[in-house]
Parts: structure tokens; sequence; C-alpha cells
């Protein structure tokens, strides 16, 4: 679970103006560091199979968050990609 200052400080990272909470940009991010906690969880924890079905949805509402922001700004997509490290 994500700690509440921890998805402050992703917001203020990611975020577009100053009161964006529910860019695509920070929606994205957000999921990304919950996936990466569960991964972590998971591989503690290998037969925690509710934790694994929780990232495997996380993971397909990223991959839609990503394909909205990539066909609405490619620029943008670009970008956001490249911060967070992915294979895209």
């Amino acid at each position: 679970m994500l700690s509440k200052r921890k998805k402050q400080n992703t917001i203020k990272e990611h975020q577009v103006h100053k009161e964006d909470t529910g860019s695509p940009q920070v929606q994205i991010a957000i999921a990304s560091r919950r996936i990466t906690e569960l991964a972590d969880h998971l591989k503690k924890h290998p037969k925690d199979k509710h934790s694994r079905r929780g990232l495997l949805g996380l993971v397909n509402k990223r991959r839609k968050l990503l394909k909205y922001l990539a066909d609405k700004s490619p620029i943008n997509y670009k970008k956001l990609v490249t911060k967070l490290g992915l294979k895209k």
C-alpha cells in the first residue's frame, strides 16, 4: 500500500499544474509506484494470489492510461515513459 507521503510526492513530481491530481500523467505515475511496491511484496510472498490479481489489474489499468496518453499527447507520453523508465 502506498503511504500518504509517497503518494503526495509522486503527485508533486508529475502534476501538470498546481492543483492537478487526476491527469493521466499523475495516474500513471501512481500506478507505476504501486506496481513496484506490489512486485516487491510478491517477491517476499509468492503464494499471495490475491495481491497477484490486484497487480495484474493495476498493470492493465496503467496500460490503458498509457495508450490514452499516447493517442492524445505523444510528446507528453514520451517524456513520461523516459522519466518513469518504462519499456515503451
